[in-house]
């Protein structure tokens, strides 16, 4: 990956970072995440691609957010609306550091743009396009179409571009983190 690209997203208050495989990836996600942290994966063909979503959830090494909230426990909405941390993907990444997450809810929201301590978001490099215009055309005619026979299989009902959050900049120092991995995985 070109380090053009990593400082553009540094330069809007971005860390990013590039990794060759997943074993290096993932050996940094965990160096970020302590055991016992507060964690929410969002829904993310990526991260199950990786196992990062099982690792969180089911070994018992984090306080899962997820698994509550499909426990009934009345908390964990708010919970994975502001955990400690937030990891998931995004839909596209721009050259210029940008990241753009499309959503038929919502949910992953307000978690990425302000809830979380820190959101992580592990990108495959097909994700990376040059700038927002390229961005939007990938969400609706690539990902979009895919999402939909996702989320049909998933639930029963399809998906939908109906919430779009775009990430131009991060005030909070260190607060956004990138893992870039030199694989295409995910939408």
């Amino acid at each position: 990956m070109d380090q053009k690209i990593l400082d553009n997203f540094k330069n809007n208050g971005i860390d990013a970072s590039f990794y060759e495989t997943a074993e290096e990836l993932k050996a940094q996600l965990y160096k970020l995440v302590p055991q016992g942290s507060e964690v929410m994966t969002m829904t993310s063909v990526t991260l199950d691609a990786l196992g990062i979503s099982q690792e969180i959830n089911e070994s018992g090494k984090y306080n899962a957010v997820r698994s509550k909230l499909f426990a009934g426990d009345s908390e964990a909405r708010y919970r994975a609306s502001v955990p400690e941390y937030s990891i998931g993907s995004v839909h596209a990444a721009t050259e210029e550091g940008q990241l753009v997450i499309a959503s038929a809810t919502g949910s992953q929201l307000p978690a990425y743009a302000y809830g979380a301590k820190m959101a992580i978001f592990v990108i495959g490099i097909q994700k990376l396009v040059p700038n927002l215009d390229a961005a939007f055309k990938r969400i609706y005619d690539y990902v979009f179409p895919l999402e939909n026979e996702r989320a049909l299989k998933a639930y029963g009902s399809g998906s939908g571009v109906n919430k779009l959050l775009v990430i131009n900049r991060e005030v909070t120092p260190s607060r956004i983190k990138i893992l870039f991995i030199n694989q295409k995985l995910g939408f």
